[in-house]
């Protein structure tokens, strides 16, 4: 049976739905919640918890020993699914319909019966992504791309081509949780995600430590195919239609476009970076 569709340390027991409550009553410690929990109001995303859903970013969640996680909400078939995971982390359960997850993510959201509170992952430090780039493969960065489902998307890419990590701005960028999560396909928890102040000044930091940067812009006359992929390597991407805003583009070490053929000659930022990404790790395994 398919079910429908999905901080900080937060509060001891921050329910979803408001004065009036729901889902607000924790289970007793070591025991899985065996009752219904009654419908609630939308999902609050202002208070510090990161909420996700979905079996692949649950998943991945609660196979992440770095994620602290506050509680699950999972209808039956779901806590079926995801048993041995669940057990291994030791994670209660608080018993939810598909109907119940409805109410609290919206009818059009696909969460798979499951829906996870959760504190949000520390952050990476830039040397630390640095001492990861040899062997993982390029930093990405994201130059204002707003949509989740792009950058969430972007995310599962870096997890299947490799890559040391994702850099992005702190403002004008999804959060890390729900939609982009979902995207990201369990991506999330495993490839490390560096929010900034400012990106370009991160960039110059990148150049200072050996980083050679490269924007992908569809206008520019050079080549991604014809580019050289060094240890120390970092891949810029900028919001669909947008595409790199100025300071950005001037920042990079080189401008290169996405060889295409046909009357559709451009692709969306999360395409690019799985072309990007894709290429990059076969210049390596060339080495």
């Amino acid at each position: 049976m398919n079910d429908r569709p999905a901080g900080k340390k937060g509060p001891k027991n921050r329910g979803f739905g408001g004065p009036k409550g729901g889902f607000r009553g924790r289970p007793q410690t070591g025991r899985a919640q065996t009752g219904r929990a009654p419908s609630a109001g939308r999902a609050q995303v202002d208070d510090g918890i990161v909420r996700l859903f979905g079996s692949h970013a649950v998943e991945a969640a609660l196979n992440n020993p770095r994620r602290r996680v506050f509680r699950l909400l999972a209808t039956e078939n779901a806590e079926r699914r995801l048993a041995d995971v669940i057990a291994a982390k030791g994670v209660i359960i608080d018993r939810a319909t598909p109907g119940d997850l409805d109410h609290l993510l919206g009818t059009d959201t696909v969460h798979q019966g499951l829906l996870l509170e959760a504190e949000p992952l520390p952050e990476p430090s830039l040397d630390e992504l640095v001492d990861r780039a040899r062997e993982w493969g390029p930093v990405v960065l994201l130059d204002h791309v707003t949509d989740p489902h792009n950058a969430g998307a972007v995310l599962r890419s870096a997890a299947a081509f490799g890559s040391a990590g994702l850099i992005m701005t702190r403002r004008h960028s999804p959060p890390l949780n729900g939609v982009l999560a979902k995207a990201a396909s369990g991506a999330l928890d495993i490839v490390p995600v560096l929010p900034v102040q400012n990106l370009a000044k991160t960039m110059l930091e990148l150049k200072e430590r050996g980083f050679r940067l490269i924007g992908l812009e569809g206008t520019s006359t050079t080549r991604l195919e014809d580019e050289a992929f060094g240890d120390l390597t970092a891949l810029v991407l900028g919001a669909e239609g947008k595409g790199l805003r100025e300071l950005t583009a001037q920042t990079c070490d080189s401008l290169v476009s996405i060889t295409t053929a046909g009357a559709l000659a451009s692709l969306n930022v999360s395409n690019a970076a799985a072309v990007a990404l894709h290429w990059a790790a076969l210049a390596r395994r060339k080495k």
